[in-house]
C-alpha cells in the first residue's frame, strides 16, 4: 500500500496540519519562543506513548470562540487520564490569548497540547515529571470552499469507535490513530471524511467531526453514549436550532437514517458547519445541501462573530 498516494489529497487540499510559510511563536514552557525553538525532550511520554490530551479551538475577529468551554473540556479530558495540567483554567484561557495576540491571529486556529512530561521508558505515568503545555496558534482550512458550497461525499468505514470501555471517546487524548485509520480507508475509497460507527452497529461520528441529520423538519444527532466526542460546534448548532424552533432529537442513528435523511451535515471546530451530499455513494435528499444546513450554517457564523 503505498500510503503517499493515500495522503495525497490531504497534502493538496489545507488540512489540520496546514501551517503558513512564516514562523510562528509557540507556547511552550510558559514562554513564547519562535516555532523552530519550541521542543520537547524525545523522552516525553507524549511522544513515546501518546500520553496527553490537546483541544482545537478557533479564533473569529480575534476572540477565541468559547474559550471557557474548550478549556474546560480539555481539564476534564486531564483529569479523566489522571494529569494535572500545571496552570489553573484562568491561567491556560489568559495563555491562549496571550499566543493569539502574539501571532497576531485574526480569523484563524489554536492547538492546545498536555503531555505527560518527561520519564524513562516505560508505561509508569508516576515517573514522569514536568507536564509540557504547549500551544500553537495558526490558520486553517479543513475544507475547500467549493466543498462548502457543493457538499461533501463521505463513506462509511470499517474501522469502529474505540469503545467506551476501553478509551471514552470523550476524552481528546493524543493518541489519535483510531481516527487516522478510519481517515485512512476514507482517503483509499476517495473520501476525505468518512463516518465510523460504534461497537453497537450505531452511528457515532467522522474521524474529525459531529453528524446532524434532518428528517421531515426534526434535526437528529447521535447521543453521547454512542462513543461520540461532545463537540464544542455541536452544541453551540444545536442551541442554535433549538433558538430557531427546530425540534432536536438525540437518538441512536443507524446507516439507514442516514440513507433516507433530507440533509446531512457535519460539524466541527475546524469544519465549522459543511454540507454532506453523498454517503456509501448514495444521493442524500435532493443531492445539495438542504435549507435547514444553510440556515444552520449561517447562524453559526452570525454567532461567531458576535
Amino acid at each position: 500500500m503505498d500510503v503517499g498516494k493515500i495522503l495525497a489529497p490531504l497534502r493538496e487540499t489545507p488540512t489540520l496540519l496546514a501551517v503558513i510559510c512564516m514562523s510562528r511563536k509557540i507556547y511552550i514552557a510558559g514562554q513564547l519562543v519562535p516555532q523552530e525553538d519550541a521542543k520537547i525532550s524525545v523522552y516525553d511520554h507524549g511522544l513515546l506513548y501518546g500520553d496527553g490530551v490537546f483541544e482545537g479551538l478557533r479564533s473569529y475577529s480575534r476572540k477565541v470562540f468559547r474559550l471557557a468551554e474548550h478549556v474546560e473540556r480539555l481539564f476534564n479530558s486531564a483529569k479523566a487520564i489522571w494529569l494535572t495540567i500545571p496552570m489553573t483554567q484562568q491561567e491556560m484561557c489568559a495563555a491562549i490569548n496571550q499566543t493569539v495576540r502574539a501571532n497576531d491571529i485574526v480569523d484563524g486556529y489554536v492547538r492546545v497540547v498536555v503531555t505527560r512530561g518527561t520519564g524513562p521508558l516505560g508505561l509508569d505515568p508516576n515517573k514522569c515529571s514536568n507536564p509540557q503545555v504547549i500551544i500553537i496558534a495558526d490558520v486553517i482550512s479543513l475544507y475547500p470552499p467549493e466543498l462548502y458550497e457543493r457538499g461533501l461525499e463521505i463513506v462509511t468505514v470499517s474501522v469502529m469507535r474505540t469503545h467506551p470501555a476501553a478509551l471514552n471517546p470523550r476524552i481528546k487524548s493524543l493518541n489519535y490513530l483510531n481516527n487516522i485509520l478510519a481517515k485512512i480507508e476514507g482517503l483509499q475509497a476517495g473520501c476525505i471524511e468518512a463516518l465510523m460507527l460504534n461497537h453497537k452497529g450505531e452511528i457515532s461520528e467522522c474521524t474529525g467531526d459531529n453528524i446532524f441529520l434532518v428528517r421531515k423538519g426534526v434535526l437528529y444527532t447521535p447521543p453521547i453514549d454512542a462513543g461520540i466526542l461532545e463537540g464544542v460546534t455541536r452544541q453551540a448548532v444545536i442551541e442554535l436550532a433549538e433558538k430557531a424552533g427546530i425540534k432536536v432529537r438525540q437518538i441512536p442513528l443507524t446507516k439507514h437514517d442516514v440513507y433516507i435523511a433530507d440533509e446531512v451535515f457535519l460539524t466541527g471546530t475546524a469544519a465549522e458547519v459543511v454540507p454532506v451530499v453523498k454517503v456509501d455513494s448514495r444521493a442524500i435528499g435532493t443531492g445539495e445541501p438542504g435549507p435547514m444546513t444553510r440556515d444552520l450554517e449561517k447562524r453559526f457564523h452570525a454567532l461567531t462573530r458576535e
